[in-house]
């Protein structure tokens, strides 16, 4: 039990420690300072980076991202070794190591943010969690956190151009995001859990208006409010969905279902619906021919 605790007491205090007080931690552990200064290059961090860039320019990345972690780790107050960190992420990328280069990259927002490499750092772990994005039938964490990063770089780095590449990745995270709220829906539909299949076909309709999903989205809302018989949702997804894409087979399925329950189309001001569309759709008392 006492050589346990003192493991247990030498990792709390390796974890605590600054730089400047691994060597004690060390030494109380069994360590000398020579072990730490074995663990640092004694090259320049001129020579460090060339050395890094040749492994690149070879193709051997994984080498390379680990030349450029001994940079950072050997000189980390060098002028080579900020940009060093967020090559590495490149680095560990470009060799499939997906979990190390978004752990490097990661590391280079939180220590540089709003420096020149930032837009690239956020590239980097855009692209990986964009690489692993899976079906719709499968879990989305990967497509959420690949827009969650897309979505930075168009925020902060708009003029990046990383961010101009960004729009086509954000269109595709959503419409995946999208197809997965739908696939969800339908199943609760089919097994007639009204209000769950509800809740996640008005996430579509909210949050991915401009994906290919939202006019299914908006004619299961008008089908299932329609059996649940909240008649004024119904005329109102029927309506939205006139409204935005009048010649869409979705709205000639929702107009013949409200009208065979004796309705029509007609969007109401106080639904959610119609505040969720920036366009508020304007009917008369008739509603639309389906055309």
């Amino acid at each position: 039990m006492g050589g346990q605790n003192t493991i247990a007491g030498c990792v709390k205090g390796l974890a605590a420690a600054t730089m400047l007080g691994i060597t004690v931690v060390l030494a109380a552990c069994g360590g000398s300072s020579s072990d730490m200064q074995s663990m640092l290059s004694t090259d320049s961090p001129e020579k460090m980076y060339a050395d890094a860039d040749a492994l690149m320019s070879k193709g051997k990345f994984e080498d390379a991202a680990k030349k450029f972690e001994d940079l950072d780790r050997s000189h980390p107050y060098a002028q080579e070794a900020r940009r060093a960190v967020v090559l590495a992420a490149f680095a560990y990328y470009k060799a499939g190591k997906m979990p190390e280069a978004i752990a490097s990259a990661e590391r280079y927002t939180t220590m540089h943010p709003g420096t020149k490499d930032a837009p690239l750092a956020h590239h980097i772990i855009a692209s990986a969690y964009f690489d692993d994005i899976k079906t719709p039938n499968r879990d989305q964490a990967p497509t959420r956190k690949a827009l969650e990063q897309l979505k930075i770089l168009k925020q902060r780095y708009p003029d990046s151009q990383y961010a101009k590449d960004a729009d086509n990745r954000i269109r595709i995270a959503e419409d995946n995001l999208a197809a997965a709220e739908m696939e969800v829906g339908r199943y609760y539909l089919g097994k007639k859990n009204y209000v769950a299949a509800i809740n996640r076909f008005k996430t579509v309709v909210s949050e991915y208006q401009t994906t290919r999903h939202v006019e299914e989205a908006l004619y299961r809302l008008t089908e299932s409010y329609l059996t649940l018989g909240i008649n004024n949702e119904a005329q109102t997804a029927a309506a939205v969905l006139g409204h935005n894409f009048p010649q869409s087979k979705w709205y000639k399925d929702a107009y013949a279902l409200v009208q065979s329950n004796g309705l029509s189309p007609n969007a109401d001001g106080d639904s959610w619906m119609t505040k969720a569309w920036k366009s508020v759709p304007k009917f008369s008392l008739g509603g639309p021919t389906a055309g």
